[in-house]
Formats: C-alpha cells, sequence, structure tokens
C-alpha cells in the first residue's frame, strides 16, 4: 500500500468529511461556523460534485432569504449547462439521493418566490409531483405559489384533493390547509381543517385555535363543543401533565362570556371540587350571583378575609361622600414649600454692575443703533431703488428685427416718391459714368506708352 499521496488528493478525499462535519455544527446551532466551514468548500471547489452541491444547499437553507441573487447564482453551478430551465447534471442527478434533488429543487422554488420570480417558479412546481409523486413536498410549493399569485381558494381544493389521496400523509397537508384559509379570512375552511387531524384534538393549543376560529365564524354552539369535548377527553386521560383545570377554566369563562350562566357556575363547581383555588371560587361567585343571589353569599362565606378589613363597615363606607382631607400631611407639605422658598432665596445670586467699553459714557450713551443693521438692504424701510430712465427708447424685440423694420421703411419711402428716384437714380448714373471716364483716359495713355 503506498502512502506517498500528494497533500491535495488527501484535501480532496475528506471533504465529503468536512462537509459532514458542518452538517453536525448546524445541527448543534453553530450556525455561523456551519456557514464558514460550507463557503470555504464552495470557493475552493476542490469536492466532488455531491459534496458541493450538498454544501451549497445547506449554506442556502442557513442563509434564508438573504442575499437571494446570490444563491440562485449558488445553484446554478448545479445545473445543465445545455438546458435552458433548471435540472440537475447529470452526474449529479446520478449521485445524489432522492431526498437531496427533492430538498435542492424545494428551495430553488423558495428562493424563486422570494426574488418574485414567478414564471420560473410556476414552470419548475409543474414539474415537481412527476419527478417526487409520493412527495408532500410538491404540493405544498404549488399551494405556496397560489397563495403568492392571490388564489387562496385554488390552493385550499389543492390540498383537500392531496389530502384525500394520500390519507396517511394528510396531518401536515391540513395543517397547511388550515393556515391559508385562516389567513384567507376562511375560518369554517380552517376549523374543519384541523377538526380532520384527530391526534391533536385535545391539545389546548388545537383547542384554542378551534374555539376562536368557530367563534370567528359565528359558531358560538360549536366552540362550546369542542370545549366539551377536550374536557370530555383530559378528564378520562391518566398523564401527569394533565390539562384538565386549565380547560375547564378556560370553557367557564367562555360560557359565561356568551351568556350561558347556569353551565359555567356548574363548571365552576366541578373545578372548586377539584381544585378548591380561590380563582375558582371567585369565578363561582360571580357567576352564581347572576342566578341566585342566595346560594352566592353561601359560597362568598368561603372566600378568606382580607388582612386590615376586619373592623370596616360596608354601610358606612357606601354613605361616605369620599375620603376626608387630612391637616397633618397639608401642615407638612407648608413646611417643604418654605423650606424650598428659603432654598431658593438662598441660591440667588448678587448682581454685577455691567462693563462698558473704553470711552463710553452711560450718562450720554448716543443715538442709538439701528434695528434694521441686520437686514439686507432690499428689505429695509429706507431703502429707494434706484430711478430707470425713462426718455431711454423701449427696445422690443431682437437687434435684427429692429434693422429690418429701418430697411422696410425706406424701401417704402422710395416707392412713395418715383420721380425723385428717378432723378437719384440719374445722378447716380452719371456719377458712375464720370468717375469710369477718366480710367478709360488713363488706360489709353498707359497702352500708348
Amino acid at each position: 500500500m503506498d502512502d506517498n499521496f500528494p497533500d491535495d488528493e488527501i484535501e480532496i478525499e475528506l471533504f465529503p468529511i468536512a462537509v459532514q462535519l458542518a452538517y453536525v455544527q448546524q445541527l448543534l446551532g453553530r450556525k455561523q461556523d456551519a456557514m464558514e466551514a460550507y463557503t470555504d468548500i464552495i470557493k475552493r471547489d476542490l469536492a466532488d460534485e455531491s459534496s458541493i452541491a450538498v454544501a451549497v444547499n445547506n449554506l442556502i437553507s442557513l442563509k434564508g432569504p438573504k442575499d437571494v441573487s446570490d444563491s440562485l447564482r449558488k445553484l446554478d453551478r448545479l445545473k445543465e449547462k445545455e438546458t435552458q430551465n433548471f435540472e440537475l447534471a447529470r452526474g449529479l442527478d446520478l449521485k445524489l439521493l432522492a431526498k437531496q434533488k427533492e430538498a435542492i429543487y424545494s428551495n430553488r422554488v423558495l428562493l424563486l418566490l422570494h426574488a418574485n420570480k414567478l414564471d420560473q417558479a410556476r414552470e419548475l412546481v409543474s414539474r415537481l409531483p412527476e419527478m417526487f409523486p409520493e412527495s408532500v413536498v410538491p404540493v405544498l410549493l404549488q399551494a405556496a405559489l397560489l397563495v403568492r399569485e392571490n388564489k387562496a381558494g385554488r390552493a385550499e381544493e389543492i390540498l383537500a384533493q392531496f389530502a384525500g389521496k394520500f390519507p396517511d400523509k394528510s396531518k401536515i397537508v391540513f395543517l397547511a390547509r388550515a393556515q391559508v384559509a385562516a389567513a384567507a379570512g376562511h375560518p369554517h375552511i380552517a376549523a374543519d381543517s384541523l377538526a380532520k387531524i384527530p391526534d391533536i384534538q385535545h391539545m389546548p393549543a388545537t383547542v384554542a385555535t378551534l374555539v376562536s376560529l368557530k367563534e370567528r365564524a359565528g359558531d358560538i354552539d360549536g366552540a362550546a363543543a369542542v370545549l366539551d369535548s377536550a374536557i370530555k377527553w383530559w378528564s378520562n386521560a391518566m398523564t401527569e401533565d394533565n390539562k384538565l383545570n386549565t380547560i375547564i377554566q378556560e370553557a367557564a369563562s367562555f360560557k359565561l362570556r356568551h351568556g350561558k350562566e347556569e353551565d359555567a357556575a356548574r363548571l365552576y363547581e366541578d373545578l372548586v371540587k377539584s381544585q378548591g383555588n380561590i380563582e375558582a371560587l371567585v369565578g363561582l361567585v360571580t357567576t352564581v350571583a347572576r342566578l341566585d343571589v342566595n346560594k352566592a353569599e353561601l359560597y362568598e362565606k368561603k372566600l378568606k378575609t382580607l388582612p386590615g378589613l376586619k373592623g370596616i363597615d360596608v354601610d358606612s363606607v357606601e354613605r361616605t361622600s369620599g375620603v376626608k382631607q387630612v391637616d397633618a400631611p397639608h401642615v407638612a407639605v407648608t413646611e417643604t414649600q418654605e423650606e424650598g422658598k428659603n432654598k431658593a432665596k438662598a441660591k440667588k445670586k448678587r448682581k454685577r454692575k455691567p462693563r462698558y467699553p473704553k470711552g463710553f459714557d452711560p450718562a450720554k450713551p448716543g443715538p442709538p443703533p439701528d434695528p434694521e443693521r441686520w437686514l439686507p438692504k432690499r428689505e429695509r424701510s429706507s431703502y429707494r431703488p434706484k430711478r430707470k430712465d425713462k426718455r431711454a427708447a423701449q427696445v422690443r424685440g431682437s437687434q435684427g428685427a429692429v434693422v429690418r423694420e429701418k430697411h422696410d421703411a425706406a424701401a417704402s419711402i422710395n416707392n412713395s416718391n418715383p420721380k425723385s428716384n428717378q432723378a437719384t437714380g440719374s445722378k447716380g448714373a452719371a456719377a458712375v459714368s464720370e468717375q469710369t471716364k477718366p480710367s478709360s483716359k488713363s488706360s489709353k495713355k498707359k497702352s500708348r506708352n
């Protein structure tokens, strides 16, 4: 046997054990250590595909909805590159167990729901029942997607169908259906779903939830029947942690609140006989007082008198108008007030003369400073704006427009006086001819030369 293996190969062989150690830390509640171990395994990328897949899935489950985009990118490393939809790589699909693959696909759907990518989640959820036909997780994810799409009624139907098809797995399905119905405002459906789970009917939490749901639905008799059934079950139960007294107390309070005084009185009597505590006796007295005052007085005699109330005459207390003021406390208050005033006088500081700058005569302070000296000049009362020159011509429009107007005015003047235009035109022509003549003579002289 050759023991001279490279360190890299030894480390690669130990990566599955490292993943298992990180999972143990996760089970022990050391989430931060487990996350660091998973992250280190994923970054080094030296382990086999199955170990990396388990590390990625466990890391995503620890992170939860935090950094959803990063978790989705990590899961994309496990998919088949040739396919557009999410499917595990072929080699990885063969190595992982069905439970591990189901966990990866489920986490993928949950991340898509958190990322609000409902189209991708819908496509993946539609394939899960075929991949895991006997599992509860696909139908729960489908119900979660429908609730996200505001289709709670459809989610309730799907859960009920699955529970009827697989009765041995109906407990968690009925619990999910009850939660969906209660959140959607369907107390009848929620109570019916909880009533179909016989294992938890006697538990105090289930009893309280059923009573609350039936009370919201207006079924007071049904809520009372739930309490009576729970009392009957706990009366016959042979357990150390018996909840009979708690259930009876709540049942009596419920029936008293809904006008069933006789039933409440009977329950309080049973509670006093079995337990004999003061709270039950007080409840019995207050309940029986509504039915029979004489009987309530008999029960009232069993109550212990409070210390310090033996010499009090109730009739005289009722006839008094109120508590009388005692003089002693008033004197004490006045004395304390006087002491406080004396202390306040003693704490007064001596007034000092004000200090003036050099050369300042307080007898002749001079004119007071301008109270508006801190305001801007425009906001002062003495401000007067500069006068504008009214003689300046008001120029409207741009500069080019003014020049054009002048040119048009000159053209209109020329058109109005055609004779003068002709005269000026002939003069101008003569002038031009006169100017051109000497130029022609000079050109002839130059040519002769």
